[in-house]
This record gives C-alpha cells, sequence and structure tokens, in this order.
C-alpha cells in the first residue's frame, strides 16, 4: 500500500519528471520513503519521512537511474524501503500474506518484519546470478506470494530491472529517451508518457547500468515518531480492566432496541417507535435493472467502474458480485485515513489479489490524523457526551473528496457501492439530540437542511466542552461537506439489487478469498475498522448497547432473523474487543488503564429506571 515510481534514461526535464512522480507517490503514502538512484554507482537513501522531503536533501542530477518510493507503513514500525542487502534491492507496493510460511517452507533466515524482505530472499535464492528466465520468475512470484504485489526489483550486477504486479497497480511508458514507470495510470498520462502499458499477473524487465560496486550504499535519515503500527503488547491487566458488566435493560418486545436508546418509546405492547416507523426495505429492485443500468457505463476493454473499497465485509462481497456476477472491469478506491485495522489492509490485498483488480489508494497524513483523534479524545474525557463520539471516526469523511478525484483521473464515472441496508443506526446522532428520521435509508443522511440542525447541535457541545476547539475542527467541517453536501453522480448501490446474505457472503469470503477473520470477535463486521471496538465499548459501557443492536434489530424488522436469534448475537458480538481497543489506543499514545477507568465510571443510563 504504497506508491512506487522510476525514470529509466537520461534526457531533459528527468529532475521535473522525478519530482511530479514523487508527488504523486506521496498521496499514496506519506510516512516513509526510499530510493534509488545511479549517478556513477548506485546509491539507497531512506527516510522516516515523506519522499518529496527525502528527494530535496539529495542531488540526483544526471541520474541514468531513479527509483522511489513513498510508503504507507503497514508492517515493521523500523525498517524502511527499499529492501536491500547485497545485490538486490526491492520496492514493493502491497501487502503479502504468506510471507511467513514462505520463509519456513522456504528455509531461508528473516532478517525484519518486512513482508517485502521476501521478495529480497527469493530473488538470492532463485534468480541473482543466473540467466533471467522470464517464465521462472513469473513462476516463483505468482506461485509463491500469495496477496498483492507491485514491485520493482533491481539487480545492479545482473543490470536488470524487473517490474512486475499481480493485480495491476503498476504501468510503464516511454517519453523521449525515457522510460517510466509508477502505480497509476493517471501519473503516466500527466507527463504525456506514450505506449503507456499496465502490468497485470506480467511483468517487465529492462536494462539498467550494471555495477560490480556491491553491497550497494544505504543512507537512512531517521526522526523520532509514535510507532505507526501497534506492537500488539496483549496484556492481561489491561484486559481485566474492561467492564464485563451485563447491563439490565428494557428491550423492544419485537426488536432489540433499549429504553435507553435515544428518542425511544414503547406503546403498550412494548413495541417501540423504530418498529412502528419502520417501512420495509428488503424488497429488491429487479436485477435486470441494474444490468440495463451498466450498459450504459461498460467498456469493452477497459476498466469500467469505480469500487469504494475498504476492506470489509460488505465491500469485499460487493467486489466478488462485480467481477464474478456482473462482469465488470473494476478499479478499488481506498482512503487509508489512519484508522483501517490491519486485518481491513490484508483483506484488501487477499480479494484484490485473487481477483487481479487494481487498488488505487489515497493515504492521509496518518500521524495528523491520529493526533486529532487523540486530542477529541482526550476532549471527550474531560466531559464524556455520548453525541460527541462519532467526532473520533470524522477524520474518515475526506473519502469522498478523493473519490470524486479517482474518478476524474481515470475518466471513469460509475461508482458501484457495497453498503450493507441493515446499518442504519440513529442513535450516533440521537445523543446529540437529533432526531431520528424514518425514511433514512442510508448510512448516512444528506441535505443541507439535516446538516445545518447537526451541526448547531454539535456547535452546543462544543461551547459546553472549549477542549474540543483544538486543530481537529477544520479536517472535521471540510470532511463533513464533501460526506453531505457535495452533489453525488452515477452512484448505484450492488444490495439495492442482489440480495444480502450474512452466512453467504461469510462462506463465500472465507472460503474462495481466505479472508482474515479477527481474533477477538466472532463477527465479521467492523472487523476491518480500527475504531469500532472502541466506540462500541462507551455505548456499551455506558448505554448498554452497541450498533450490533441496532444492525441486529434492522435485521429483525426485515423478517431476516428472529428476536430470540438476534438477542443470541448481540449477546456475543457486544463483548468487549480487548486487541481491538488496545491497538487503538497504543497507536493513538492513549494510556490504556486511564482513558479505560474513565469510561467506566462514567454514569451508567441503563442503571435509570426505564418507567
Amino acid at each position: 500500500m504504497c506508491g512506487i515510481f522510476g525514470v529509466i534514461g537520461e534526457g531533459e526535464g528527468t529532475e521535473e519528471i522525478i519530482k511530479r512522480l514523487s508527488k504523486f507517490a506521496e498521496k499514496r503514502g506519506k510516512d516513509s520513503s526510499g530510493i534509488l538512484y545511479y549517478n556513477e554507482h548506485y546509491n539507497i537513501n531512506k527516510a522516516d519521512f515523506s519522499i518529496t522531503k527525502l528527494i530535496k536533501k539529495i542531488n540526483f542530477k544526471n541520474s541514468k537511474v531513479f527509483l522511489g518510493i513513498g510508503r504507507l507503513i503497514t508492517n515493521d514500525n523500523m525498517e524502511n524501503q527499499p529492501y536491500s542487502e547485497g545485490e538486490v534491492c526491492v520496492f514493493h507496493n502491497g501487502i503479502i500474506v504468506n510471507d511467513s510460511n514462505i520463509f519456513k517452507n522456504e528455509n531461508i533466515k528473516r532478517k525484519s518484519n518486512l513482508d517485502t524482505e521476501i521478495f529480497h530472499a527469493l530473488t538470492k535464492k532463485y534468480i541473482c546470478n543466473k540467466d533471467i528466465d522470464v517464465d521462472k520468475i513469473k513462476n516463483i512470484l505468482f506461485n509463491k506470494c500469495f496477496g498483492t504485489f507491485s514491485i520493482a526489483l533491481a539487480l545492479p550486477k545482473l543490470g536488470k530491472l524487473i517490474l512486475s504486479s499481480n493485480h495491476g497497480s503498476l504501468y510503464y511508458g516511454e517519453k523521449k529517451n525515457l522510460i517510466i514507470f509508477s502505480s497509476e495510470k493517471f501519473h503516466l498520462h500527466s507527463l504525456n508518457c506514450k505506449k503507456i502499458k499496465k502490468l497485470n499477473n506480467k511483468l517487465k524487465i529492462l536494462n539498467i547500468p550494471q555495477s560490480d560496486r556491491l553491497p550497494i550504499t544505504i543512507k537512512e535519515f531517521k526522526v523520532n515518531r509514535i510507532n505507526l503500527v501497534p506492537k500488539n503488547n496483549f496484556l492481561d491487566t489491561d484486559r481485566n480492566l474492561l467492564a464485563q458488566d451485563f447491563p439490565t435493560l428494557v428491550r423492544c418486545t419485537k426488536c432489540l432496541l433499549p429504553h435507553t436508546f435515544p428518542f425511544i418509546k414503547f406503546n403498550e405492547e412494548g413495541v417501540c417507535n423504530y418498529c412502528l416507523n419502520h417501512k420495509k426495505k428488503s424488497k429488491l429492485k429487479p436485477k435486470e435493472e441494474l444490468f440495463k443500468i451498466l450498459e450504459y457505463y461498460r467498456k469493452k476493454n477497459k476498466e469500467d467502474c469505480i469500487v469504494p473499497f475498504s476492506g470489509g465485509r460488505d465491500s469485499s462481497y460487493a467486489l466478488h458480485i462485480i467481477v464474478k456476477e456482473l462482469n465488470m472491469k473494476p478499479i478499488t478506491f481506498t482512503y487509508d485515513w489512519g484508522m483501517t485495522s490491519d486485518i481491513g489492509r490484508r483483506n484488501i490485498s487477499r480479494v484484490c489479489s485473487k481477483l487481479k483488480v487494481e487498488n488505487i489508494i489515497v493515504s492521509a497524513d496518518i500521524q495528523f490524523k491520529r493526533k486529532n483523534i487523540r486530542k477529541n479524545i482526550l476532549a471527550w474525557l474531560k466531559n464524556p457526551h455520548l453525541g460527541m463520539v462519532n467526532l473520533f471516526t470524522a477524520g474518515d469523511k475526506h473519502f469522498y473528496k478523493y473519490i470524486e478525484e479517482v474518478k476524474k483521473q481515470t475518466t471513469i464515472k460509475l461508482n458501484l457501492w457495497g453498503y450493507s441496508p441493515f446499518e442504519v443506526t440513529h442513535f450516533k446522532s440521537g445523543f446529540l439530540g437529533y432526531p431520528p428520521d424514518f425514511d433514512m435509508d442510508r448510512i448516512y443522511s444528506h441535505g443541507v437542511i439535516k446538516q445545518i440542525k447537526y451541526q448547531y447541535l454539535r456547535a452546543k457541545a462544543f461551547v459546553a466542552n472549549p477542549s474540543y476547539f483544538n486543530m481537529s475542527i477544520w479536517d472535521t467541517l471540510s470532511g463533513e461537506y464533501y460526506r453531505s453536501f457535495k452533489k453525488k453522480q452515477d452512484y448505484h448501490y450492488i444490495y439495492d439489487y442482489w440480495s444480502w446474505n450474512e452466512r453467504l457472503i461469510n462462506k463465500t469470503l472465507i472460503k474462495e478469498y481466505d479472508w482474515e477473520l479477527a481474533d477477538d470477535t466472532n463477527t465479521t463486521w467492523r472487523i476491518g475498522d480500527g475504531t469500532a471496538g472502541f466506540y462500541n465499548y462507551i455505548y456499551y459501557t455506558i448505554a448498554g448497547f452497541t450498533e450490533h443492536d441496532t444492525f441486529r434489530s434492522n435485521q429483525i424488522r426485515e423478517g431476516v432473523m428472529s428476536r430470540q436469534e438476534g438477542l443470541k448475537l448481540v449477546e456475543e458480538e457486544n463483548r468487549p474487543r480487548y486487541q481491538n481497543i488496545a491497538q487503538y489506543l497504543e497507536v493513538l499514545n492513549l494510556d490504556f488503564k486511564t482513558v479505560i477507568e474513565t469510561i467506566n465510571n462514567v454514569p451508567k443510563l441503563w442503571h435509570q429506571n426505564p418507567m
């Protein structure tokens, strides 16, 4: 999950091309960076900061080879790319999910936690100092490595550069005397490259200057920073701090919603107003209608739709339908704002590699985003307010900004979404004092009037707790603008036409894609979301329910499951997710004991008399 690029050859304007490519790469990964360049001999520079900042420190004029990476760190906080020892240098975009097994099966000693190292190890074992055999290289890479990879593999001693991708996130083209490659086609188009080709389950071998001056000189720029990937040092002493109480609730006799739910009322039979006002949404639109819509957008030999892809259950299965059932040619889009869980990232890799689908990623400034979350959590802890919990996830809303940019860059109009029809919650804004909109059929509500009312209520909470007036405000408000005010065009929703069947979805993802499950919960919902365990713990501890209660209640109203089955499920699903919570607080540099004890001491809504 990075941006890689390279320029091979000499020509006028090379420096400007490198600068532009580095900006493109930085958009895909800002956490760290690295370069390999040739000027009389090969040099490697690696840094704990962005690629655009790194190249300002390097004199790369007249370089005949320049390779670079803007990295989104998904594993190993210490080791940066490119990975190099001796005569091999590897740049890797993607995530290999079976790297540990390969090291074990190949009997190769591992030296880092970086998945990229596996390409270095396999190259040294099978390729170095031997004739370059294209079929053999393809067999090694594509048959042994599972998960997404787009790599630039430099072999200076042999004078060769191997470019390869198993899912299409790598393009190369020509510009005068230069060969240029990058992670997205738009990057090369913007440079007016010619003969642009996509590598999808293919490889390309290029000649580079040969050098026997090995090992390659490496210079590293280190800075002090918080670990971007959790260490997973789980402690029983922390685990035991989590409240294990079973709330005493009066629930609706038809669904699962309790008396602590915002704006809830029960009639004489004990049925809540959410059930009484519910309008069935489970009647699907005809599939023929969807096929007719798609014919307008379908392209014969080109990608024809953008699929927003979080790596979660619903978007993963939607992608499966789009490729296998609808025969569309998608490009997936992921906005990584710093709170996508490791499982979510690995499942993105699993599904995209299996379906051979390109993944365009936009990476936020993750350290900045996490600082914003931290500030808002610290503000919340001073004066806990359930209506302000959703401020912790405000940073992900720029997704809607960048997806429109991706549509323009790819010239693809169509968006196909995988929103579950059962995710509408009501309570997150309800705790702020915003009444339920019973006609709402999406997880997010849109419209100027609705947002003005909502933001007014939020502003009142800000005034009541001035600590919310911090550097995160603009990020929050601009995200809300793109989510709720910006006009949406060519958006279509798979589950408006396709039945959402939880058992079938889980079976398909696990069996066909080896989809990874979480160790700390039995549910497959929200396991790709690094924030869910924490905010659901808050809701459960104080109000006695979570979004699992609303999800199952929506299913009960639609006749998908019985109330008894729903009760049994939420009893398990509402259990505190210690590992998810611990990882979340670690990357935010928040003390687990302080945070959890503060939440535990908030007066419980479920202690109040419901009658």
